[in-house]
C-alpha cells in the first residue's frame, strides 16, 4: 500500500515539477497583474477620452429597449428594459487593449526570436517523399527479379 501512496505522490509531483504546470501558473499570476494595469488605462485613459463626448464613466451609456425607463436614486432600473452598452463597450476596450498589448509586446517579439534561431540553426536535409522511396523499392525488386545478363555475374553453387 505505501508503494501505490508513493507513486501517487511521486506522479503528482512529476506532474506538478513539469515545465508547461509551473508556465502556466506564472502566466496566470502575471495575467492577473497585467489586467490591473489594463483596467487602470481603461478607467484612467480611455473612459475619459470618450467621456469628452458624453459621460466619463461608459457604465452609464444605455439606451431604453421598453420604455419609459426609470432608474432610482441607487441607479436599479425600475421601469422598463435598458440596454447597457457602455458596459460591453468598456469591456470590448479592455480586451482589445489586452489583446493588442500581448500581441505586440509579448507573441510578435517571441515570433521574431524563434524566427531568427530558426534561421541560425543548420537546414536539415530533405527527406525523401513517400512516393520517391517507393520508387526506389520498385526499382530494387526489379532488379532481383531480373535474369542474369551478359553483365552480370553468374552466381556460383
Amino acid at each position: 500500500m505505501s508503494e501505490k501512496k508513493t507513486g501517487v505522490l511521486g506522479g503528482f509531483k512529476a506532474f506538478l515539477m513539469r515545465g508547461n504546470v509551473i508556465d502556466l501558473a506564472v502566466a496566470v499570476v502575471i495575467g492577473a497583474a497585467f489586467t490591473n494595469i489594463v483596467n487602470s488605462v481603461v478607467k484612467g485613459v480611455i473612459n475619459p477620452v470618450v467621456g469628452a463626448f458624453g459621460t466619463k464613466d461608459l457604465d452609464h451609456y444605455a439606451s431604453c429597449l421598453k420604455g419609459p425607463c426609470d432608474k432610482n436614486a441607487a441607479g436599479e432600473v425600475t421601469k422598463g428594459v435598458f440596454i447597457q452598452w457602455g458596459t460591453v463597450l468598456s469591456a470590448t476596450l479592455t480586451f482589445l487593449i489586452t489583446a493588442a498589448v500581448v500581441y505586440f509586446l509579448m507573441l510578435l517579439p517571441m515570433k521574431r526570436w524563434q524566427d531568427r534561431q530558426a534561421a541560425k540553426a543548420p537546414a536539415a536535409p530533405a527527406k525523401e517523399t513517400e512516393l520517391e522511396l517507393l520508387t526506389q523499392i520498385r526499382d530494387a525488386l526489379v532488379e532481383q527479379r531480373r535474369e542474369p545478363g551478359a553483365d552480370a555475374v553468374p552466381a556460383q553453387r
